[in-house]
């Protein structure tokens, strides 16, 4: 729940999901509706994806149990090297290295050199054979990842109170490496259009994907150059959405029909028991102030 999200945005789903699914067999016999329903709001709907086909496969084929090595576990359904390692360190106390963008930050800030020229495989490796003495794994997995994001931070490290400025060869070098990278952000231009009918219903469909929503309910969507009028469509409002590093330009229409389209099912605006995404929950709101 934490990738891309921030703690306190994870509090309250990581509660309510925890209170639902107490043991792991128990997530195992839900199914991706109940599942996607609890994360809706969250985003990054793979997570939850993957977090359920984990637990399907832990429970059937490993009796319920994590396995102990790393190529086990990145046979796993979304896991890769960075969740396998953290797995590795917290569940069984193995010498590794969780190796996230804050992690890759303290290490290369500590070695003053850039990221692109550290080996971060080889000091994973290298911390197996005890490069750091240490005898609570677990703790330090966990604490070199916060420390990099309290401490150690992007902009305006605490280097004056790091307890590693004794040896920080960012800290005493007058030649700083730049660790800050420019996050690429990428423009589109969305034309949605919604057929919805007196009831306060919408047409929605899974046919329709774009870049960041695949096989999830959305209107009908156009992506675009540029904004074009639809002569057909009532324009109900021009807005602007941002999902991770998107920022999006949105051109909402409407109309007003009985007729459903093929392959659309009408859901209705308020009382809607199904998982809605939040890019369509939107959506529902503007349309809503037409009624």
């Amino acid at each position: 729940m934490l990738q891309q999200t921030q703690v306190k945005t994870v509090i309250p789903y990581f509660n309510k999901f925890t209170k639902k699914y107490r043991t792991l067999r128990s997530l195992s016999k839900s199914s991706e509706k109940e599942i996607l329903k609890l994360w809706e709001g969250l985003g990054y709907y793979r997570r939850a994806k993957n977090l359920l086909a984990c637990s399907k496969k832990l429970v059937k084929e490993h009796n319920s149990r994590l396995p102990q090595t790393l190529d086990e576990i990145k046979k796993l359904p979304g896991i890769g090297e960075y969740t396998g390692n953290a797995l590795l360190g917290l569940v069984y106390n193995k010498p590794t290295l969780a190796v996230d963008g804050n992690v890759k930050r303290v290490l290369a800030r500590n070695l003053n050199k850039e990221e692109k020229k550290i080996n971060f495989n080889k000091l994973v490796s290298l911390n197996s054979e005890k490069l750091f003495n240490i005898s609570n794994n677990a703790d330090f997995v966990e604490a070199l990842m916060e420390f990099g994001a309290l401490i150690c931070k992007p902009k305006n490290p605490k280097c004056l109170i790091c307890c590693l400025n004794k040896s920080c060869k960012y800290f005493k070098s007058s030649n700083k490496i730049k660790t800050i990278k420019k996050r690429m952000i990428k423009k589109k231009n969305y034309d949605i259009f919604c057929y919805i009918n007196k009831n306060k219903k919408i047409a929605l469909t899974k046919k329709n994907r774009i870049s960041f929503l695949k096989n999830f309910n959305l209107p009908k969507v156009k992506e675009t150059n540029n904004f074009s009028e639809n002569k057909n469509w009532n324009l109900l409002k021009k807005y602007k959405n941002s999902i991770s590093n998107l920022k999006l330009n949105i051109n909402l229409y409407y109309k007003f029909s009985n007729k459903l389209p093929q392959n659309y099912n009408w859901y209705s605006l308020k009382n809607n028991k199904e998982f809605i995404p939040s890019f369509t929950k939107k959506i529902f709101r503007q349309v809503l102030t037409l009624f």
